[in-house]
């Protein structure tokens, strides 16, 4: 698959050029915010590995910028910023996932593959009581309202709707939507279950997203389980 590499410093770009030609895909490299947008924007690719201190335009701007101009392609950020605060204005800004360095090559090869992956599942539209929601546009609709969700928002509904009428653990929230450790404080899920019910749920006759105390979270439409 065809990848894009922002990053400034040569040697990471240099290690990350070889270790994915070597696994088979062609990569093209960017070394400032400003050509990495330019090339993404222009070009065609399957993945976009992005750095997040760049010269000229830093990634969480470049990151917004292209999801702004719908550009879909999976982006992978490149980060030396461990804090929860960075990680999620990363997704916030419409990342896909998230590597701190310094990462061992294998497991930003796998996170590769499962960003393909997920890719690849998209496609057919899921859709829970009035709620529809397209993975190929990543727009969500509720009876005839267009929903507008952030990239954490959006991960976070999809994950639901794929698992309709199953209860699903914090853990194996945390785990599928935001894929690191937050060191069991894991109060973030609680801000964006607040921020998607606000989205999905306010304004609306029925609720979808319902808390299961004790056990976790179930989107469901529970008129039509009566």
């Amino acid at each position: 698959m065809p990848v894009l590499i922002v990053e400034d410093d040569p040697g990471v770009a240099r290690f990350l050029h070889q270790a994915l030609t070597e696994a088979g895909h062609s990569a093209d490299m960017a070394d400032t915010g400003p050509k990495g947008l330019e090339l993404a924007l222009h070009g065609s690719y399957s993945l976009i590995l992005l750095d997040v201190m760049l010269p000229g335009l830093d990634g969480f701007s470049v990151c917004r910028r292209l999801r702004a101009q719908a550009i879909s392609a999976p982006i992978l950020m490149l980060t030396a910023r461990d804090a929860v605060e960075d990680k999620i204005e990363g997704l916030d800004s419409g990342a896909d996932d998230y590597i701190v360095k310094p990462f061992q090559m294998g497991e930003l090869l796998a996170r590769c593959r499962a960003l393909q992956r997920r890719l690849a599942r998209t496609g057919t539209l899921l859709s829970v009581g009035d709620l529809t929601l397209d993975p190929a546009t990543r727009r969500a609709i509720r009876n005839g309202k267009s929903i507008l969700l952030s990239s954490t928002e959006y991960s976070l509904l999809e994950y639901l709707m794929r698992h309709t009428g199953q209860v699903l653990s914090r853990a194996m929230i945390l785990d599928h939507v935001w894929q690191y450790d937050f060191d069991g404080h894991d109060n973030v899920l609680d801000v964006y279950i607040s921020y998607l019910r606000a989205k999905i749920d306010r304004g609306f006759e029925e609720p979808l997203l319902h808390t299961v105390r004790g056990k976790g979270f179930v989107l469901e439409s529970r008129h039509n389980a009566r």
